[in-house]
């Protein structure tokens, strides 16, 4: 019995991404749906990547076709990152589709392991992703990515970016040695980020990951005005005086026109390695109470964990250390969805545009 392209997209509407929480039709992701009698065959595109998940939508559809009355169903999933858009009058840094800042108001709340394990959980969904370091006075990112050495430069102008577990990173960490302390004023720490940046050759980047510097100073105003992001992670313990800076940081993003993808809340809860007793030591319900005060999303809770703390210290973070740990399952997930938020976001065409000359001719 033949099957329409109308009972298709019908099948289709009632389909829900498990990733998205909406159906492929809503989000342009299903294309090329082409029906030969009883036969269907499509394509879905997703806009986030989920190497994870392609096996699991794939049968999911086919499935859904089957069951609308198709005797044969093909589709054909894949995903497609583009450029996103930013804060107007900035420009794209050129290998970059899209910038994630990942921020938060205090020191000492888990941001940087939050914002490598979420770099290298994107890059295991099959982003390219890289990492910039922008905090200027404690880079931890090459211990993190256990990366050594100095980066290269060949064409003595724009330096080549160091590689760890798959990512593309810079820091100012590179360069100096790990006990030279930096004794800059302000206008040289905006400075270096700018080079850091804009002087490093990115090949192909989807995501970039900047782990921020704690506070709402001049490498968060630098950045808010000079470099283009897509959207801002924040970082919290459910702790109340962690979670008043961290409010500030979500209102300076909000101030300056950039999206915040949402709140994660680490230390949430404290497995006793010794007999797995739960004990919530920071409190509780911060990260969630920030989330509908202000009306963002909740990415998820991390737990106070000697494992996170032991494997970024030896420079392999959770997500590769153990990929198939809950922890890491945590990370991947909140990983997709912010990606996913992105994924929903305007699409910057500005790449698209010929530049104009107009010559006297």
């Amino acid at each position: 019995m033949a099957i329409s392209e109308q009972q298709v997209q019908s099948a289709l509407k009632e389909l829900i991404d498990p990733n998205t929480k909406k159906d492929f039709i809503s989000t342009k992701s299903a294309k090329n749906i082409k029906v030969d009698g009883d036969k269907v065959s499509l394509d879905i595109v997703l806009s986030y990547p989920a190497k994870s998940q392609i096996a699991g939508i794939k049968s999911m559809v086919e499935e859904k076709l089957k069951s609308a009355g198709a005797a044969e169903a093909t589709a054909n999933v894949s995903f497609k990152i583009v450029s996103h858009g930013v804060q107007k009058g900035v420009k794209l840094v050129p290998g970059i589709k899209n910038i994630i800042a990942v921020a938060s108001g205090k020191g000492g709340v888990g941001k940087s392991t939050t914002a490598v394990n979420l770099a290298l959980a994107l890059a295991a969904e099959g982003a390219s992703v890289a990492m910039l370091d922008a905090d200027i006075y404690g880079p931890s990112q090459p211990m993190m990515l256990g990366i050594n050495g100095r980066p290269e430069s060949q064409d003595g102008k724009t330096l080549e970016p160091m590689m760890g577990h798959g990512l593309q990173a810079m820091s100012i960490g590179f360069m100096i040695d790990p006990d030279t302390p930096m004794v800059w004023r302000g206008p040289m720490v905006t400075q270096a980020l700018e080079q850091l940046l804009n002087d490093t050759n990115w090949k192909d980047v989807d995501y970039l990951v900047v782990d921020m510097p704690p506070g709402t100073g001049d490498v968060q105003l630098t950045l808010a005005q000079r470099v283009p992001v897509t959207g801002a992670v924040i970082v919290t313990t459910p702790q109340d005086i962690a979670l008043i800076d961290a409010r500030k940081g979500l209102k300076m993003f909000e101030k300056v026109g950039i999206p915040i993808m949402g709140v994660v809340e680490n230390m949430s809860l404290h497995i006793c390695s010794n007999c797995g007793h739960e004990e919530r030591i920071f409190g509780q319900g911060g990260g969630e109470r920030m989330c509908s005060d202000y009306n963002v999303e909740f990415l998820g809770a991390l737990p106070l964990d000697i494992q996170i703390r032991e494997e970024t210290d030896s420079g392999k973070p959770t997500v590769v250390a153990a990929p198939e740990s809950r922890i890491a399952g945590i990370y991947r997930q909140i990983a997709r969805r912010v990606a996913v938020k992105i994924g929903e976001s305007a699409v910057d065409h500005t790449s698209k545009f010929p530049n104009i000359v107009i010559q006297n001719t």
